[in-house]
């Protein structure tokens, strides 16, 4: 097997991940003849529950604070035991039990409990995580942190210094890969790698340093990649957003360092196109937003191996990213496009594909299939139409030039839905290597017929090209790209928030952030702008 284990650390993890476990329950299937493209080993695990029931639950191990899980309770109906507390205690004298106010469950998680047809969730009725979530977890699986509470006026648990101290008090008592990780890692047969959603843009940015430096003084040879989630930020007080740069510079100079690839994930502050519509204030609708992006970026590496072409793995994806050994940080991008009108009577090939916008995508034969480039040429490296990978950084430095262009070293870029898309040479830009010798970037291609299913825990965030909401499925691309606007926006945070930074790490953390922004310009320049920033 290949599985993959995940770490979801903190609120914003929370609710992609919540996202993403839930499209993969749904590539179940159940009944006969029927089988999955999917293969559930791979995030899945086997086990038992408390009466003997088979059970397969995420291989997942869920931090969050005191708080933040909601509903959720560690033991759930598979799990639960009955027997009270009070009873197997070994206080021989009468128990006094102080219970806070229980959350009242959701409407939409009393309607899976009795069997019923959901209620439609709006952002008000999804308060928490766990009031759209539609999988059960192993006891193991959950881990509240008391020492901080959720959105606490007192003491928010968002400053840098936070994640360390929380994460060395915990590790002291408990060592928390021996407690937590190593369970779920001793299970896998041949791991892949592992996973990890956190935000970066607080204290969970630096708790995410202190984990993965653990790891990899366990796992040095796995891969290990980071979804860094970050909030949006408009409309907050400077000092607020200030905070959070700097928060976000000190975790991308800790995690490149010690991850195998860090993806930056953070809605545009520009408009985003008129066939998405979210509430940019509801942590539901953006977390689909980056779910349906990091879910369909991955499908690859949990696609059935019978036919190897679609399949992959984070090792090998890590290492058609970063070809310079110095590229652990990659751009994220996405562009959603309509589901095709029913298939024409006598053929199963899909009729008048469009995108969103309703503009037509050419139809090629279902055998067209490019998953890597071996030649190395350019095959598309335009940008698709959600930047998710912080475009706003690059206005953090004035002196940036503003039409200076972006040059991928390398690009993996995935397309599901029906159809097959263009492979018509793009020519792009052309680089120039020291050496003198002109080369194009190696695009990598990924396709697979397996849409990205709209379930109902799923905000109707996509619209069609009359407007209507799309509600059932949805053809998406997405790309992961090493390129110089990495370089740009590194050098835009460090200029941003170096003098925020104490003057015990001022120096450290600008080092860093520099030889990461050096990391994107190895053995190469540009044939027609010169590299002039300091």
């Amino acid at each position: 097997m290949r599985e993959i284990v995940t770490l979801q650390l903190g609120q914003q993890s929370n609710y992609v991940a919540t996202h993403f476990w839930n499209t993969q329950e749904s590539y179940f299937t159940y009944g006969a003849g029927e089988e999955s493209p999917v293969d559930h080993d791979v995030h899945f695990r086997p086990g038992l529950g408390a009466d003997g029931t088979e059970t397969f639950m995420p291989r997942t191990v869920i931090y969050d604070l005191k708080g933040g899980f909601g509903t959720l309770r560690r033991l759930n109906a598979l799990y639960d035991i009955s027997e009270d507390a009070a009873e197997s205690s070994l206080w021989p004298g009468q128990a006094v039990v102080h219970r806070q106010q229980p959350i009242g469950a959701s409407a939409y998680q009393e309607s899976l409990d009795t069997g019923q047809a959901p209620p439609e969730l709006t952002t008000s009725t999804a308060r928490y995580w766990s009031d759209f979530n539609r999988v059960f977890y192993h006891p193991k699986s959950i881990v509240q942190l008391n020492e901080y509470e959720l959105n606490s006026t007192i003491m928010p648990f968002e400053k840098w210094h936070m994640g360390e101290e929380l994460f060395a008090n915990l590790d002291k008592e408990h060592d928390l890969l021996d407690r937590d990780l190593r369970p779920f890692i001793e299970e896998a047969d041949h791991m892949q790698g592992i996973q990890i959603i956190s935000g970066i843009d607080d204290a969970w940015g630096n708790f995410a340093a202190q984990y993965i430096e653990r790891i990899r003084d366990e796992y040095g040879k796995t891969a290990v990649w980071v979804f860094g989630v970050q909030e949006p930020t408009r409309g907050l007080p400077r000092e607020k957003r200030v905070l959070k740069l700097v928060n976000k510079a000190r975790a991308l100079a800790e995690l490149s360092s010690q991850a195998s690839l860090v993806v930056p994930l953070a809605l545009p502050e520009e408009p985003l196109p008129s066939h998405i519509q979210l509430n940019p204030t509801s942590p539901w609708h953006v977390s689909a937003l980056f779910a349906a992006t990091i879910e369909s970026t991955t499908l690859y590496t949990r696609l059935k191996t019978t036919d190897r072409i679609y399949s992959s793995n984070l090792g090998h994806m890590t290492d058609l990213l970063n070809i310079f050994g110095r590229q652990t940080i990659a751009n994220i991008e996405m562009s959603p496009i309509e589901p095709p009108n029913p298939t024409q009577s006598g053929t199963n090939r899909p009729a008048n594909l469009t995108n969103a916008r309703g503009e037509s995508i050419p139809n090629f034969d279902d055998n067209v299939i490019d998953n890597e480039s071996e030649s190395g040429s350019q095959k598309g490296t335009a940008p698709l139409e959600v930047d998710l990978s912080s475009p706003q950084d690059l206005r953090l430095d004035s002196r940036l030039k503003r039409s200076r262009k972006r040059y991928v070293f390398s690009q993996i870029r995935t397309y599901r839905g029906p159809g097959v898309e263009s492979t018509a040479d793009n020519k792009g830009d052309v680089a120039t290597c020291r050496s003198g010798m002109r080369r194009r970037p190696k695009v990598h291609n990924y396709r697979s017929g397996l849409s990205f299913q709209i379930l109902d825990s799923y905000p109707t965030i996509f619209r069609s090209h009359n407007r209507s909401a799309i509600k059932e499925r949805m053809a998406m691309r997405t790309s992961l790209s090493t390129d110089t606007s990495v370089m740009d926006k590194v050098r835009g945070l460090r200029t941003a928030v170096i003098q925020s930074i104490g003057l015990e790490d001022r120096e450290t953390v600008g080092n860093e952030l520099a030889e990461i922004a050096d990391g994107y310009k190895e053995g190469w320049t540009s044939g027609s702008d010169d590299d002039d920033d300091d």
